[in-house]
């Protein structure tokens, strides 16, 4: 994981050891996460420490429930897991791990060592290694001010988060290196990409939908070679990974994901067309702001909205703040449906409105 990866970074940096796995394996340009939302008040805070692409991304499920177990918990029942990460916002999604390093002291230089020596000492048959830095230095970017060359601009000439993403590139091939050393990186799957994507000013803004996107390419074993996808989610990665190392898929509810067999040379891609669940419901919840915010401003001219507004609260719309009541639409094909609804009739209501 290399935090807060841009979809357009491997063109736009200099990334080669991405690149080169890029041609060597399957890649998806675009991966959808839901909307990287990280409350700290709310039912959600209670139970998750870190945004919504995390728990989603371990639990293989749009519908976030404590109960559920992870992908980490699905394998350690058969293998040895490890979680090298430098900060502690990922507790709640290192439950289960056989070896957890979060440690915010190191740079992301020695997570990498971390995990190597690990790989060196231990037969580790599943490991996420994240790298912070790069989400970190967009941060950085995006609190910069006009005296900064990168000012609102990932891109910009000195940029931090530029550098820490090349920075990233480079470990990269240093684990490879390590692999392909050790005899190891002929039976490894090697899977590459982000929690979340980064807006062009810096960090994941929850409306910004380069934040919804990041890149990811599997390569190893069986991998379909120069294979592009048009489309993956994120809730998909689990279930993927538990059908890689022949376990059962941490959970199978109305939200989960499929395993994409289709990154394997063995299967055909041809007709490749899934559902872009996570892409609508991410683009539902941003109209859904913007339509709720119209509303809001609406009573300024148009009292009437206020009633409006204040029985919306009594609609089963599932936006952002009620995700940990996701789980009540009983499937994702519902809760699409729902949504689609309820924004039919609050941009039927705004059309009919003077104001609007």
């Amino acid at each position: 994981m290399i935090d807060g990866l841009h979809w357009e970074a491997p063109e736009k940096l200099d990334m080669p050891i991405l690149n080169s796995l890029i041609k060597e394996g399957t890649y998806i340009q675009k991966s959808y996460v839901i909307i990287p939302h990280h409350p700290t008040i709310g039912d959600y805070s209670m139970h998750n420490s870190c945004s919504f692409p995390n728990p989603m991304l371990h639990q293989g499920t749009i519908f976030i429930k404590p109960e559920n177990k992870m992908i980490q918990e699905a394998v350690s029942t058969e293998y040895k897991t490890a979680f090298v990460v430098n900060t502690t916002a990922y507790r709640s999604v290192s439950r289960g791990f056989t070896i957890s390093i979060m440690d915010p002291s190191l740079s992301d230089d020695q997570v990498v060592d971390q995990a190597i020596r690990l790989l060196e000492n231990q037969d580790i048959n599943f490991m996420r290694i994240h790298l912070q830095t790069p989400g970190s230095m967009g941060v950085s970017v995006y609190s910069s001010g006009p005296d900064k060359p990168y000012y609102r601009n990932i891109w910009g000439k000195e940029s931090p988060y530029a550098a820490s993403i090349e920075n990233a590139d480079k470990l990269l091939g240093q684990i490879i290196s390590y692999l392909q050393g050790s005899g190891k990186w002929e039976n490894t799957v090697l899977i590459v990409t982000s929690d979340h994507g980064q807006s062009d000013f810096g960090w994941h803004s929850l409306f910004d939908e380069d934040s919804w996107v990041t890149p990811m390419v599997f390569t190893g074993p069986g991998i379909a070679r120069d294979r592009e996808l048009s489309y993956f989610e994120h809730t998909d990665l689990a279930p993927t990974i538990a059908w890689l190392l022949g376990v059962d898929a941490p959970n199978t509810d109305g939200g989960a994901g499929n395993a994409v067999k289709e990154i394997m040379k063995d299967f055909d891609a041809t007709h490749y067309h899934p559902p872009m669940f996570i892409k609508t419901i991410n683009q539902q919840i941003k109209l859904y702001n913007i339509l709720h915010s119209r509303m809001i401003l609406a009573i300024e001219n148009e009292g009437y909205f206020s009633n409006i507004v204040a029985f919306m609260e009594r609609e089963p719309f599932y936006h952002q703040d009620r995700i940990s009541d996701w789980h009540k639409a009983g499937s994702t094909e519902n809760l699409i449906e729902v949504n689609a609804n309820i924004l039919k009739n609050m941009q039927m209501t705004l059309d009919q409105s003077i104001s609007y």
